[in-house]
């Protein structure tokens, strides 16, 4: 099998880390190598010293999608599920890698402040947090994701077998 990369993007809470475990162990099930780069797992240890400017933001994103393009070349599936904000540092790691599939996480601000158990969506909309992505920080939606979920509407299970069915039909995975 080819290598390839899924790319989960979207606002913190909005479902990226639990989906893209999910289709992890569905991908390693089926026999396949398969690695996550959980961006905040990324950040602690292959972005270390990087900060939450736009510059660090996008080297950060960078570094991900150089580590996956090594994966998917050495035909290993790459999954990242980072916030990656910036539409131009998104369209920069497709080009680089090529095989390329991005699944942007939406859900509504109302949602995410529910389910966010740490407060920090509280605390950034009350200005205590700077620079926080989607209250004091831009969010840039995806122009042309190939997958759309609405973790606020669809049941992870939903979303999950969806994304699955898209890589198969597009022969990304054989299809079961």
């Amino acid at each position: 099998m080819q290598g390839f990369t899924l790319w989960f993007t979207g606002l913190s809470g909005s479902g990226k880390t639990t989906l893209s475990e999910i289709i992890k162990a569905e991908i390693a099930r089926r026999g396949h190598y398969v690695e996550l780069l959980d961006g905040d797992v990324v950040r602690t240890n292959l972005c270390k010293g990087l900060g939450f400017s736009k510059e660090d933001r996008d080297e950060n994103i960078r570094r991900i999608g150089f580590v996956c393009q090594l994966l998917t070349r050495n035909g290993v599936v790459a999954i990242a599920a980072a916030i990656s904000p910036y539409e131009d540092v998104r369209r920069y790691n497709r080009e680089r890698i090529g095989r390329y599939v991005e699944v942007f996480c939406k859900c509504d601000l109302d949602t995410l402040v529910k389910r966010d158990v740490k407060g920090l969506y509280k605390k950034a909309i009350a200005g205590e947090i700077k620079n926080f992505t989607g209250v004091s920080d831009p969010y840039e939606d995806p122009s042309n994701p190939e997958i759309v979920v609405d973790s606020a509407k669809e049941k992870v299970e939903d979303s999950a077998a969806r994304i699955l069915r898209y890589l198969e039909d597009q022969g990304f995975l054989p299809k079961t």
